[in-house]
C-alpha cells in the first residue's frame, strides 16, 4: 500500500514503490553513455498509447470526438530548458498515474535492475516494461501531464526523490485527450533541445512508429533595418492604439490562411496549430484612453462594444490575419458610420436580429504601461 499524504488543495503526495525506487536511484547515480535511448522510449510509449484508443475507435468511433488526430509531438524550449513529447493517445486517468508511475512495480523492475548489475546495457530498459524512467537519464524533474476521456486532466510530478505528487489540473491548457511528458533537463544534457540531434534521433528510433510525428523547431531571421526604417517602426507602434501577438508555436498568420484555404483541410489541426492571439494596448493612445473613460461611464453601451471589437479586428488585419465572419465585420463598419452621420439605426428600432460575436480577447497592457492605467 503506498504512502499518501494531503498537501494543497486537489493535491497528493504518494511514496514510490520499493522497487522503483530503487530503479531510479540506479538510473540516477550510476553513469550511462547510451542516454538517448530515453527519447526511444518515450516515443515508443506514445505510440503504444495511440494504438489504444485507435483499438477502442474501432468499437466505439465517439472515442476519438475529444481530439480526433493521432499524433506525436516533439517540442523542445530552449528558454525554459525542457523537452516535450506530446501524443493524443488514450491518455491515464488519475488512477492510472498513481499505479503505472510508481506505486505498482511491473513484473519486470526487479528483472531489470538485476541485469544492470550484472553489467547489461540500460537500453535493454523497453524490454522490461519500464521505459518511461529512462527519463531520468536527461531529466532532473519530469511532469506528466495526462487526460483520458474517462476522467479529468491530473498532473504527475516527480524529481525522483522518493515521491511524487498527483494534481488536478485545472489552469493548464487542456489536452482533450492523450498525454505531455515534460523533462526539465539537466544542465549537462541541453543537446536534446538542438534541432539537429532531435532530428537525427527521432530519424533513427521511429522506423517502426506509424503515426506522425511533428518536431517543433524556431527559425531565427535577420534584416537589417535602416534608421529611417526603424524610425518609421517605432512611430507605428506608437501610433497604435493597439497589436496582436502570438504564441511562440502554432501557425503564423500567412500558414494560417494558407490552411484555412484549403478545400480538403483537416479542422482538428486548427484546434491546437493555431496560435493564441493576445491583443497588447497601448495605455497612451489617445483612442484607447477615450474609450476606457466610456467604457467606465456607459458600461453596457453597445457602440463601446462595437469600438472595441472593430479595434480588435482591425489588429487582425494588419497583422496579417483573416476575419472567420467578414459581413459582420463590415456590419460593425456600417452602424459605426450611421452613427457617425446621426443616421437612426432602423434594425434596432424595429427589433430586427443583430449579428452576435462569440470573441474571447485576450488583453493585457505591455510592462512599460504605467502602473494606474486599467
Amino acid at each position: 500500500m503506498a504512502d499518501v499524504q494531503m498537501g494543497d488543495r486537489d493535491t497528493e503526495t504518494f511514496a514510490f514503490q520499493a522497487e522503483i525506487n530503487q530503479l531510479l536511484s540506479l538510473i540516477i547515480n550510476t553513469f550511462y553513455s547510451n542516454k538517448e535511448i530515453f527519447l526511444r522510449e518515450l516515443i515508443s510509449n506514445a505510440s503504444d498509447a495511440l494504438d489504444k484508443i485507435r483499438y477502442e475507435s474501432l468499437r466505439d468511433k465517439s472515442k476519438l470526438e475529444s481530439q480526433p488526430e493521432l499524433f506525436i509531438r516533439i517540442v523542445p524550449d530552449k528558454v525554459n530548458k525542457t523537452l516535450s513529447i506530446i501524443d493524443s493517445g488514450i491518455g491515464m486517468t488519475k488512477a492510472d498515474l498513481v499505479n503505472n508511475l510508481g506505486t505498482i512495480a511491473r513484473s519486470g523492475t526487479k528483472e531489470f535492475m538485476e541485469a544492470l548489475q550484472a553489467g547489461g546495457d540500460v537500453s535493454m530498459i523497453g524490454q522490461f516494461g519500464v521505459g518511461f524512467y529512462s527519463a531520468y537519464l536527461v531529466a532532473d524533474k519530469v511532469i506528466v501531464t495526462s487526460k483520458h476521456n474517462d476522467d479529468e486532466q491530473y498532473i504527475w510530478d516527480s524529481q525522483a526523490g522518493g515521491s511524487f505528487t498527483i494534481t488536478r489540473d485545472v489552469n493548464g491548457e487542456p489536452l482533450g485527450r492523450g498525454t505531455k511528458v515534460t523533462l526539465f533537463l539537466k544542465e549537462d544534457q541541453l543537446e536534446y533541445l538542438e534541432e539537429r540531434k532531435l532530428k537525427d534521433l527521432v530519424k533513427k528510433h521511429s522506423e517502426f512508429i506509424s503515426y506522425p510525428i511533428y518536431l517543433w523547431t524556431e527559425k531565427t531571421i535577420e534584416k537589417e533595418v535602416s534608421d529611417d526604417e526603424d524610425d518609421e517602426t517605432k512611430k507605428e507602434e506608437e501610433d497604435s492604439p493597439c497589436c496582436l501577438v502570438t504564441g511562440e508555436y502554432g501557425w503564423t498568420a500567412n500558414m494560417e490562411r494558407i490552411m484555412k484555404a484549403q478545400a480538403l483541410r483537416d479542422n482538428s489541426m486548427s484546434s491546437y496549430m493555431s496560435s493564441k492571439k493576445t491583443m497588447e494596448i497601448n495605455p497612451d493612445n489617445g483612442i484607447m484612453e477615450e474609450l476606457r473613460k466610456r467604457a467606465e461611464v456607459y458600461e453596457n453601451d453597445k457602440s463601446v462594444k462595437d469600438l472595441v471589437l472593430l479595434l480588435y479586428e482591425t489588429a487582425l488585419l494588419t497583422s496579417g490575419f483573416s476575419l472567420d465572419e467578414p459581413n459582420t465585420f463590415a456590419s460593425r463598419i456600417h452602424r459605426m458610420l450611421k452613427l457617425g452621420l446621426s443616421i437612426e439605426d432602423k434594425s434596432t428600432e424595429k427589433g430586427g436580429n443583430t449579428a452576435t460575436e462569440n470573441y474571447t480577447i485576450d488583453a493585457k497592457i505591455p510592462p512599460t504601461a504605467p502602473k494606474n492605467v486599467t
